[in-house]
């Protein structure tokens, strides 16, 4: 069990740890020359009865570590340094004094980091009468009552002679034997507070492991500056270990080719690779301490405590323009670096002028739009992300995203490694899709209203406008956000479209959708043009013919060819570009497979416009309106440098309609 100490400077943490441990956790030439902690130290001491059955299998589970922390106020940064992780915090209040602004301050920062397991060290009794032990011990309940440490008993002790040690000791000892540790569920996770060089090993850390396992010969990741690393040895409550779990602190001798560059230090994180995903935007449930004076701002520039990093941040609130003390809401923190936060790391949050520690919280999400915080369909999302159990905030995710759950998002944001998403979902009432080749989670009904809805408008289209042989994206997705009453995005539409076409129930191509067995219905007429025109459009592909001379060869005027070739679009024998543009489907298909040639070739799946124009041969102007219908088809998407492939072409552009052969000119 890992116990941080708290409380005022000069009140006797250090002196109780070495009293209860027998190390002296001040171990900086500062530290002695002052006789005040700077920085957090560390002790470890066998419970009573620990045997050293097990020793080097993992962590000792017989082993008490204390977190010694620093009292003064300067030294703030360094006590919330020694505070992730952590099982139970242990307030020392000296007895001559009674409790004074570190302490309060100390107990305000546990209370909102959410520690609830906790203890009272009313020290120097020696020096005090039985009434002040009485009246300071009334006091500190009293400061207690309020926060989540207040059944926290109290031991009054005078370390130097040993008095009550053996009592606050036996507690501890059957606290740490009755604490269940924590599961070692997800991946990898560690803060880091110490980075150091050892004379034969090298570089090693440490810090709090608090989420997943960790065995010599791991890779893992330093971030967020992203370098790898390899575990050379792993160290658990100062014990050679074979693997390190939550509840333990650890000690990791690390090896990199980019260490030497990039060396660790407080405030980075170790992390297993997929969990390296930094971020400056942070979705919070914040609470505002009770004790401050006046409500908390808009727009506040304060520092950021998470983990050992020590950060500023600006604060916008998500639901008003003030937080009053005392009361909760969501925010969002603006953070001046990325730092890889994940749902539920606790934090702090302090005015670094005023000099004094005002809310604290939890993160709720650490990937959210960088648009749109405040809208109601978002504050629904983070109110479903505050849901503890994993399961439930899955569930009320998906009664609140119309599309559907990034499944890849979740695992990550919640830290869940593959078998437990996988018992999450099959638990779940919804059905996975591929969106945007991810896989999501789409609530049953909502799956089924949409299937539904799309055959339900592909019949009533086709019914209507026989001649059209396919539906665009476009046009559905805007009859089907007014039937479902709600937005409908492309990739979405996509993805059902994609698995009603895996069921044999509608075909598509090039962006564009018809039910399984549909043919369009071509006049006489257009049966004729279509066979004095199609040569044209063969001998020019993959260009498409100039409209004026088209017209003079088929001895049309503009305006009246026109509208036909726009029928023969409409039966899919044509594809309209815009612009007079009519190209065959053939000469898309192959342009297509060219762009995903291209972006191959990059190795970035980027497409330069320049080189596309210069491999196709069909000039800038085409190329642009080229692309652009490849954007609308879902094959592109449109970047700052050009275009960058999505999918690849045959799954956009399946085979052509069946379409007469043509006749002569």
């Amino acid at each position: 069990m890992i116990i941080a100490t708290a409380g005022h400077v000069d009140h006797g943490k250090t002196t109780l740890v070495h009293a209860l441990t027998g190390v002296d956790t001040d171990r900086l030439a500062e530290e002695k020359r002052r006789g005040m902690s700077i920085d957090i130290g560390f002790a470890y001491v066998p419970l009573s009865g620990a045997t050293e059955a097990g020793a080097g299998a993992g962590a000792e589970a017989g082993t008490l570590g204390f977190v010694d922390v620093p009292g003064h106020e300067k030294f703030i940064r360094n006590m919330l340094a020694g505070l992730a992780g952590i099982d139970m915090a242990l307030l020392v209040v000296a007895a001559d004094d009674g409790p004074m602004p570190q302490t309060r301050e100390h107990l305000a920062i546990l209370d909102l980091l959410g520690i609830t397991r906790g203890a009272v060290a009313l020290t120097k009794i020696d020096r005090v009468s039985q009434q002040r032990i009485a009246d300071v011990t009334q006091e500190i309940q009293a400061l207690l009552a309020p926060t989540g440490l207040c059944d926290s008993i109290i031991f009054p002790v005078a370390a130097p002679e040993g008095t009550g040690l053996a009592t606050l000791k036996a507690y501890l000892d059957q606290a740490a034997a009755a604490l269940q540790r924590p599961a070692a569920s997800g991946l990898f996770r560690l803060p880091i507070d110490r980075a150091f060089s050892v004379s034969g090993a090298g570089l090693v850390v440490t810090g709090a492991v608090v989420a997943g396992q960790v065995r010599p010969g791991d890779r893992l990741l330093l971030s967020p500056a992203g370098v790898e690393v390899r575990v050379r040895g792993v160290h658990a409550q100062n014990r050679a270990a074979d693997l390190a779990s939550p509840g333990d602190r650890a000690a990791l001798n690390l090896a990199g080719a980019d260490l030497k560059r990039l060396e660790p230090g407080r405030g980075d994180w170790l992390v297993a690779a997929p969990l390296h995903a930094p971020s400056t935007l942070l979705d919070v449930r914040l609470r505002v301490h009770a004790d401050e004076p006046r409500a908390l701002g808009d727009g506040a520039r304060l520092m950021l405590h998470i983990g050992a990093t020590s950060l500023a941040a600006r604060l916008v609130l998500l639901e008003g323009g003030s937080l009053a003390p005392g009361r909760q809401g969501l925010a969002r923190l603006v953070l001046d670096r990325p730092i890889p936060a994940l749902w539920g790391d606790r934090f702090v949050l302090r005015d670094g002028g005023a000099g004094r520690t005002v809310a604290g919280g939890a993160v709720l999400d650490a990937f959210g739009p960088p648009r749109g915080r405040a809208k109601p369909a978002r504050l629904a999302e983070l109110a479903a992300l505050g849901h503890d159990n994993p399961g439930q905030a899955l569930a009320a995710l998906l009664a609140t995203s119309p599309d559907g759950v990034d499944l890849a998002r979740f695992a990550r944001l919640r830290n869940l490694d593959s078998a437990t998403l996988a018992s999450l979902c099959a638990g779940a009432d919804a059905r996975q899709l591929e969106i945007d080749d991810r896989p999501h989670l789409l609530a049953a009904d909502r799956a089924t209203h949409l299937a539904e809805s799309l055959l339900a408008a592909l019949a009533q289209i086709h019914a209507a406008e026989p001649e059209l042989a396919a539906v665009p994206e476009g046009r559905l997705a805007t009859l089907l956000a007014s039937t479902l009453a709600a937005p409908l995005s492309r990739p979405l539409l996509r993805a059902m479209a994609g698995e009603l076409a895996r069921a044999g129930q509608i075909s598509t191509a090039g962006g564009a959708l018809r039910l399984a067995g549909h043919a369009p219905r071509a006049s006489a007429a257009d049966e004729a043009l279509w066979g004095r025109a199609a040569p044209h459009f063969t001998a020019c592909q993959p260009r498409p013919p100039v409209m004026g001379e088209l017209a003079r060869a088929l001895e049309l005027g503009v305006p009246d060819l026109t509208p036909g070739l726009q029928r023969l679009a409409r039966l899919g024998w044509l594809v309209e570009l815009g612009g007079n543009r009519f190209v065959l489907p053939e000469a898309l298909r192959s342009l297509a497979t060219l762009t995903e040639e291209i972006a191959r070739t990059a190795g970035d799946d980027t497409v330069d416009i320049a080189l596309f124009r210069d491999r196709s041969g069909i000039g800038r102007n085409h190329a642009v309106r080229v692309l652009e219908h490849f954007d609308a088809a879902g094959l592109t998407r449109r970047t700052r440098d050009g275009r960058q492939l999505l999918r690849p072409a045959d799954t956009v552009f399946g085979p052509p309609p069946p379409s007469p052969e043509p006749g002569p000119c």
